[in-house]
């Protein structure tokens, strides 16, 4: 599976780009019965593929959805570039290795026979097989320099270093901070504002380990990271990782981390007023973003809007505000859902079209957005419904949630 894009003739080149419809029709049962089979076979990648999102189908479409795409531009695979690079800082975050992908392709070329059954001829087969190669190399070149830039830079690292918990501390009646510092007492790299890491939790009675991502929350600089954590309920999948850093996880723990990684990060160079929106925990990258905006550009027009279910569910309130009113080029609101006399707020419900239009001075702005699935898909129309530009707006997503994150 060593192709390059070159080195595909035409027949394959339109045999791939005429069955990617027909792939993306039964994309979820190939991918689904993918990860199936390869996990039976290779069962150590339990410790790398959130199991969570499998049974939820979450990554079974992300992986089809990045395939078909790709192979939809096999000819001009620069065009997806960007949407490459973005998944690439997910791998490399979870230390992905290049040896995975024959592996993922192997068992991919597979479901894709068993689903299509006579379907897939022996000529698809193959077409795919050589463009999988094409895909999967694009991918381990732009990871191998990723790793090389961490490997490379002062206080980097890569794949999982230890750290300790040298401070925990609540944020709100859901969320906490953990403070990290390196165990090996060693420097920390000089990463971006609404980057994240991944944590290894090694739970007593799984067998395998749990890999979960994390934005730092607070301003790089520090001579600690800083991860605050949303516990979701103990009986949902998804709060495995969560309910064992709030239960379990105390002051001098170790953790094994990845260093910073992602491309939802704060464009230092731009002048133009800059506001923050975000929905629950939501907040955590937008508060790096906030604290080096302040530092490094204190003269740039920042609002921060958050919205949150009510006062109890809102962390680092008095942080923000505290900010705000030391920086006076700062203007705080807050949205609850469950707003009661005590819990003062600037807006009760949730931000909506008019409410927003009178807080946000100018559409020539830069725009972040961050949260659940539910929260970002209004704000995102509220902003084009103000005709912001399409390059002003960036976004993640937090949470595959339709309300707003607590």
């Amino acid at each position: 599976m060593g192709a390059t894009t070159t080195e595909l003739d035409q027949k394959t080149i339109e045999t791939v780009k005429a069955t990617v419809p027909v792939l993306q029709e039964h994309g979820e049962a190939i991918t689904s019965h993918f990860y199936k089979i390869m996990l039976e076979n290779h069962p150590e990648l339990k410790n790398v593929f959130n199991q969570t999102n499998q049974r939820k189908g979450g990554q079974p479409k992300a992986l089809a959805n990045t395939v078909y795409a790709a192979a939809a531009n096999i000819e001009h695979l620069e065009d997806i570039l960007p949407h490459v690079k973005q998944i690439a800082h997910k791998h490399t975050s979870l230390n992905i290795k290049p040896e995975q992908y024959p592996i993922v392709g192997k068992y991919l070329l597979i479901a894709i026979k068993d689903v299509l059954g006579e379907a897939a001829t022996d000529d698809i087969i193959n077409a795919w097989e050589k463009a999988y190669g094409v895909i999967a190399n694009v991918f381990i070149s732009v990871e191998k320099e990723m790793y090389e830039e961490k490997q490379n830079a002062p206080g980097d690292w890569v794949g999982f270093r230890d750290f300790t918990v040298v401070k925990k501390i609540p944020e709100s009646e859901v969320i906490t901070s953990f403070y990290l510092k390196p165990a090996d007492n060693g420097k920390l790299p000089a990463y971006q504002p609404g980057q994240y890491i991944t944590v290894k939790a090694q739970i007593d009675g799984e067998t395998y380990d749990h890999l979960r991502q994390y934005s730092l929350s607070t301003a790089p600089g520090q001579d600690f990271l800083r991860i605050s954590v949303k516990r979701e309920d103990e009986h949902n999948p998804e709060g495995i990782v969560s309910n064992y850093l709030h239960n379990q996880v105390e002051e001098g723990a170790i953790l094994p981390i990845t260093s910073p990684s992602g491309d939802f990060v704060l464009n230092e160079t731009e002048q133009k007023p800059l506001v923050l929106i975000s929905g629950g925990v939501g907040l955590t990258p937008l508060m790096s973003m906030l604290e080096t905006a302040i530092e490094e550009q204190p003269e740039r027009e920042v609002i921060f809007i958050h919205a949150a279910r009510s006062r109890a569910y809102h962390a680092m309130k008095d942080k923000v505000a505290s900010i705000a009113e030391a920086n006076k080029q700062v203007t705080y609101y807050t949205v609850y859902a469950d707003s009661t006399g005590a819990d003062a707020c600037d807006k009760e419900g949730r931000i909506d079209f008019d409410w927003l239009k009178t807080v946000i001075p100018t559409v020539d702005a830069s725009f972040y957005l961050c949260g659940p699935k539910g929260f970002m898909g209004a704000m995102d129309g509220h902003l084009r419904n103000m005709n912001v530009a399409d390059n002003d707006i960036h976004f993640e997503l937090f949470a595959p949630m339709d309300e707003i994150a607590n």
